[in-house]
């Protein structure tokens, strides 16, 4: 395997997971006596560009079709996240009707509602069909397609350009990263502005976050390794954010190289020191991740064996794609898990791939009153335990399996 960006021959293995299925490749009733297809999910770090990245065991297209179970509405946490990010642009650049803004892997509408109630011209480009369904019914104009040079120079003819590009968890999802920045390049107006958000490499190495690897993550990024990408097709970073969403993540602000007009701030720079002299631009910093995986596994595994002799019920609360991942790594399936909840009705009724856990809605869960539910989203660890908080009048408690398993 090559590096996707500097084309080095990766020869450093980062962690390896095994064999799994794709994370949200849920299963039906019909299919749950067929075999499933599992693909590899071990990561490399190259040595040159320090991008640590996973092949594409799996084609984007057979990830993010017309099945895909990913609807971002469900959290009001994200929600608000996105509604608190529109008003902010407007705040800072000043976006109005005559602007264009334009969203990357839109989904089902979550944020580019907030620009369209102000009147903002926006555009969604999605390529799974059924989240851009329920976007157009929302009024948000969505194009159904993969993002990358074709697309945008096929918008760029129909003088479609952006005041405002966007993308938030795509970048780390794009098999072609090249192709992708490319494309920004030209979908973006002379003076326009692109926002691109992802969970930060740095995070995930310090805090154990090894669940948020699965074959839809093509790329872990770190802030300097996203601005060489950046630069190579003549864009530039002028500002970046430290963000606590998905377990903490960067937003990065680009421009054109040749816009003279945006200044770079210092907290490019700062940032830049602070993953230096973290040692990120070395190999050393990636050792002994498997490790603490490892840890992880044993300590989830020997939980629930645990609770288990004891006669204990234990439940999940969200079917995420990083749960799937946590829970084929440790091996865990129905014996130790006997079901999860999820609020997206499109999860329900379901199974998750290889555990075959079954996928129930919350009504479930206060019918059967289990003694321990493990957070599988533990980025989401406040709102969900706000919103379970009801489980303690029958003596329920979490579980919190990530950085490291604590009852809670």
């Amino acid at each position: 395997m090559q590096c996707r960006f500097c084309k080095t021959d990766l020869k450093h293995v980062f962690i390896d997971l095994f064999n799994s299925p794709a994370s949200n490749s849920f299963v039906t009733a019909e299919q749950l006596n067929e075999p499933e297809t599992f693909y590899p999910l071990k990561v490399f770090t190259c040595h040159q560009c320090y991008l640590v990245q996973v092949d594409e065991y799996k084609k984007s297209d057979a990830i993010f079709n017309s099945d895909y179970v990913y609807f971002s509405s469900y959290s009001t946490t994200w929600l608000a996240h996105a509604r608190e990010y529109a008003n902010k642009m407007v705040a800072r650049f000043g976006f109005n009707a005559q602007s264009q803004v334009i969203e990357i892997a839109s989904n089902d509408g979550y944020l580019l509602q907030y620009f369209h109630q102000k009147n903002i011209p926006v555009l969604g480009i999605e390529p799974t069909a059924n989240t851009a369904k329920v976007a157009i019914e929302k009024g948000i104009s969505s194009v159904v397609d993969f993002f990358g040079v074709r697309l945008a120079s096929e918008l760029k003819k129909k003088n479609i350009q952006a005041d405002l590009l966007l993308g938030n968890n795509v970048l780390a999802h794009v098999p072609d990263i090249v192709d992708f920045v490319k494309g920004l390049k030209l979908a973006l107006k002379p003076q326009g502005v692109i926002t691109m958000e992802f969970p930060h490499l740095m995070q995930l190495v310090e805090n154990n976050q090894f669940d948020t690897i699965y074959h839809e993550h093509f790329s872990y990024l770190s802030f300097s390794t996203v601005k060489r990408i950046f630069a190579a097709q003549g864009l530039g970073l002028f500002d970046v954010e430290e963000l606590p969403t998905h377990g903490g993540s960067l937003r990065i602000y680009a421009k054109h190289a040749e816009d003279a007009g945006k200044p770079i701030g210092e907290a490019v720079e700062r940032l830049l020191q602070k993953e230096e002299s973290k040692g990120m631009n070395s190999l050393a910093y990636y050792d002994n991740f498997q490790q603490k995986a490892l840890q992880v596994k044993l300590d989830l595994t020997e939980l629930l064996i645990k609770l288990k002799r004891e006669g204990a019920t234990v439940a999940a609360y969200g079917a995420a794609a990083k749960g799937n991942t946590l829970l084929n790594y440790c091996g865990i399936k129905s014996d130790l898990i006997d079901f999860v909840v999820d609020a997206n009705p499109h999860k329900q009724g379901k199974w998750l791939p290889a555990s075959h856990i079954p996928v129930v809605n919350e009504a479930h869960l206060k019918q059967t009153k289990p003694q321990y539910v493990i957070i599988l989203p533990w980025n989401l660890k406040e709102e969900i335990t706000r919103q379970l908080a009801y489980i303690k009048d029958w003596g329920g408690r979490f579980i919190v399996p990530i950085p490291k398993v604590e009852i809670v």
